[in-house]
């Protein structure tokens, strides 16, 4: 659905693109006062029904990029309201990292059932006959539904011989495999942050782009200007392709040392580190202590056993993930390192407030706030001269980016370290489909498996801040995979003191 959006990924990337120019050029905190006359010029708004509402959305989307909070529209305050709380040169984010934006909101309907003008009145009524308590009647022109009435229980829709009626729903409620998003007293979509599990598939459903994300795009071009830091990127298996299909991966590197940072890295290096250990706890703890072992990797799918399976949430890996890996590795070369993880998704800015990961990543940032950085500084990846190569990565650690990757990896090396173990593998994408996986587990259906968990559909390559197609994504990332001279974990000697 996202890559459809092309006009509201646009207007996320210019205003990536507004905040880290600002921020490269030392401009005064006033610039962001009269930034959405710059982005939304002239007297006729070309997508709200007026040029001061088109305004307003683009002040909130600046707030949030600059890592404040959503202002309410009851409230007078200046969009820059709040600056000295976020003007720093380190990581400022805090709960809540998705937000509604309040003056984007179209109120949308949430879940009914609509007869359709497809219609043809049919003698034999069937969508009446079915319905357990009677709001569907037929009138003059087609059947009608009484919403007062409705349950919603969709036997009419399945009735109906003309596919007549049709299910419809708030895309971002649909799209929430976790029930978090409700509505106000106005009707607009509001997040239930005790539900939320951060994954961010609401930014990329939502057709008026009413729902955003904080970056700290600010913070951290404040930081690479510092000589006094050594700031490292650490980039996801799933960067490979979301530059242009042109860019290969050593130019993609590249480029990000010429926003500032010292090194780039891949968390594929921690992937192989998150393998070694997810296997060997697997081969200690399945079936003796625990009856089958869930992946860590991503942390949204984490936060939904926590919340809607507290009882089994010990059942998760105890093993780190691959953004914690890698940047404890960098931490043992250079124990002054400053460590940017650069991902697809808005699940890894929350795992970083976690206050045992704080040690180690300071900033998070996506791929999408990472090409308005490079927009800003006018660097193209496909013109980068490169000298060396991409290599600190097996084969299985690039996987990690695509759903299955992650239970391939670690069952391979588990067999690898205990030929004799014959290891059943699950995984689920989309939370909706983790829920059911996590309940059939709960059942016992899953007994001495290892279960894999992802919040995308498709895994990581469709985090909510990825760029490209999914599709084009996978083949280049296979195409990455199948160059590593390193075939599994237990070969990678970048890894041996960790």
């Amino acid at each position: 659905m996202k890559e459809s959006y092309d006009d509201i990924i646009n207007i996320r990337r210019k205003i990536f693109k507004e905040v880290a120019r600002i921020a490269y050029e030392d401009l005064d905190v006033t610039e962001f006062e009269d930034a959405a006359y710059r982005l939304v010029p002239g007297e006729v708004s070309k997508y709200r029904e007026n040029i001061f509402r088109a305004r307003a959305v683009t002040e909130e989307r600046l707030r949030l990029a600059l890592g404040m909070d959503a202002r309410k529209i009851s409230e007078f305050k200046k969009i820059t309201d709040g600056f000295e709380e976020i003007d720093f040169d380190h990581n400022v984010y805090s709960q809540p990292l998705i937000n509604i934006i309040k003056f984007a909101c179209e109120a949308c309907p949430t879940k009914q059932f609509y007869v359709t003008d497809n219609c043809r009145k049919c003698m034999a009524k069937p969508c009446t006959n079915v319905c357990p308590v009677g709001a569907v009647t037929m009138e003059k022109n087609r059947a009608v539904i009484d919403h007062e009435k409705c349950i919603k229980c969709g036997r009419c829709e399945k009735t109906c011989p003309f596919n007549a009626i049709i299910q419809f729903d708030r895309p971002c409620a649909s799209i929430c495999g976790v029930g978090a998003i409700g509505s106000d007293e106005y009707g607009r979509a509001e997040i239930d942050q005790d539900k939320c599990v951060q994954c961010g598939r609401c930014v990329t459903q939502c057709p008026f782009g009413a729902i955003a994300d904080k970056t700290q795009i600010y913070q951290l071009i404040k930081a690479l200007k510092d000589p006094k830091k050594d700031i490292y990127a650490i980039v996801a298996p799933s960067f490979v392709g979301q530059f242009g299909l042109d860019a290969s991966p050593e130019q993609i590197f590249e480029a990000i040392r010429k926003l500032g940072f010292k090194d780039v890295i891949e968390v594929g290096l921690g992937a192989d580190l998150t393998t070694l250990h997810e296997a060997q706890e697997y081969l200690n703890r399945v079936p003796g202590e625990i009856p089958f072992m869930a992946t860590s990797c991503c942390y949204s799918w984490s936060i939904l056993v926590k919340k809607q399976f507290p009882d089994m949430y010990e059942y998760i890996s105890e093993s780190s993930s691959p953004m914690i890996y890698t940047a404890q590795h960098i931490h043992n070369i250079d124990k002054d390192a400053v460590v940017c993880f650069i991902g697809p998704c808005t699940s890894k800015k929350s795992e970083a407030i976690d206050t045992k990961v704080k040690d180690f990543v300071e900033f998070v940032i996506t791929f999408e706030e990472l090409m308005g950085m490079f927009e800003a500084k006018n660097i193209d990846p496909v013109h980068m001269n490169i000298d060396k190569k991409v290599e600190d990565s097996s084969s299985l650690g690039r996987g990690y980016a695509i759903a299955g990757g992650v239970a391939e990896a670690v069952k391979k090396v588990a067999e690898e370290l205990s030929p004799e173990r014959d290891i059943k593998i699950e995984r689920a994408d989309t939370l909706t489909e983790c829920t059911k996986l996590m309940q059939l587990a709960k059942a016992g259906k899953y007994n001495g498996y290892l279960l894999e968990g992802m919040a995308c559909p498709g895994g990581c390559i469709a985090g909510m801040g990825t760029i490209n197609s999914t599709t084009k994504v996978k083949k280049m990332i296979n195409k990455f995979k199948g160059q590593s001279d390193i075939n599994s974990p237990l070969e990678n000697n970048l890894i041996e003191n960790d």
